[in-house]
């Protein structure tokens, strides 16, 4: 079962949305979609003082924050409102040691970003104007190779597997799958290179002998391809006793060739996406998150459409007409 990104859980400040008191909570909202950080609005009070067994106060936090396990408060330039709240906000903690609460000023957005992940690489190269916007969350995506890790175990129960993921953009996603395939496993890595004369070839080839084994071709993004036929076909007549594909990412609207894939993690559009592996121009690969990156980014180097995406799928793209006619005569065969 493939996710689409169209069904992420994200609560998005839309017209149908909630009516925020104070427009900083608009703000925030707007800031958390942004980011793909699912939220919900006021979802609970906590009782703070009782007289006579009736609540005479209580504290209703601005945010819960469900993937984190987060209320945040926020406040504001006004320092009496916020010693207000820093009290309210201690008492909650003395009655409910249990909930996890944050006090944010405006400027400390940055504090969330790092409980999600985000902050944990520098990302300042890339700025957020140049950002399209943000694809898929480091918790969606953990969430999901996750899902494909427990599938592909069941699917593979009382067999040990060989995974085989093709450099560069692979290096997370395999990681992270490999993590959470319960089944015996090894790893191996699949380099390619391209020639205008001559295609697609083997740069790197594989270590292990893969004859009789169960194979589990693992790409970044499926586009065409027009690569993935290639390489399924090299690997078929090492004769493994299985060959199946995982993918991150298909563009499915882009395909040339009809290759299998049994696992996809997302399809998604047909957009120039970056992080988690994938690069521009060897950058943005650490990015915990994947984003779409605004057109003027990758056209003011000329040459976007070759960087950027799975280097094997541009690689098949960049090659003579005569040799995509012949990818695609096989794969349609």
């Amino acid at each position: 079962m493939t996710a689409a990104v169209q069904q992420s859980s994200v609560r998005r400040a839309d017209a149908q949305g909630p009516r925020f008191a104070h427009p900083a909570e608009a703000e925030f909202a707007a800031f958390l979609d942004f980011y793909r950080i699912a939220w919900e609005y006021e979802p609970r009070s906590f009782p703070l003082r009782w007289q006579d067994g009736r609540i005479v106060e209580q504290f209703t936090p601005d945010f819960y924050l469900p993937e984190q396990d987060l209320y945040v408060e926020l406040t504001t330039m006004k320092q009496s409102l916020v010693t207000r709240k820093h009290r309210k906000v201690r008492r909650l903690r003395e009655l409910y040691p249990h909930v996890n609460i944050v006090l944010l000023y405006r400027k400390d957005y940055h504090e969330i970003l790092a409980r999600f992940g985000y902050g944990s690489v520098d990302i300042t190269s890339l700025r957020p104007d140049q950002i399209e916007r943000v694809l898929l969350s480091p918790a969606e995506i953990q969430r999901r190779v996750a899902e494909l890790g427990q599938q592909i175990s069941t699917d593979y129960a009382g067999e040990s597997l060989v995974l085989v993921g093709v450099l560069k953009g692979i290096t997370f996603f395999l990681a992270d799958l490999a993590r959470a395939i319960t089944r015996p496993l090894a790893i191996d890595y699949l380099q390619l290179s391209r020639d205008l004369r001559e295609g697609v070839a083997i740069r790197k080839d594989l270590d292990l002998d893969i004859r009789g084994k169960h194979v589990l071709l693992v790409e970044d993004i499926v586009n065409t391809g027009l690569t993935l036929d290639f390489i399924m076909r090299v690997l078929r007549e090492r004769e493994p006793a299985s060959l199946k594909v995982c993918a991150l990412l298909d563009k499915a609207e882009r395909r040339l060739v009809p290759v299998p894939v049994k696992y996809v993690g997302f399809i998604i559009p047909n957009e120039f996406v970056v992080g988690y592996g994938l690069d521009y121009r060897e950058l943005y690969r650490n990015l915990p998150f994947i984003c779409v990156l605004k057109r003027e980014v990758y056209e003011a180097s000329g040459n976007g459409h070759l960087i950027g995406e799975t280097g094997q799928e541009a690689a098949a793209e960049a090659a003579e007409p005569s040799l995509v006619a012949t990818r695609v005569e096989v794969g349609s065969g």
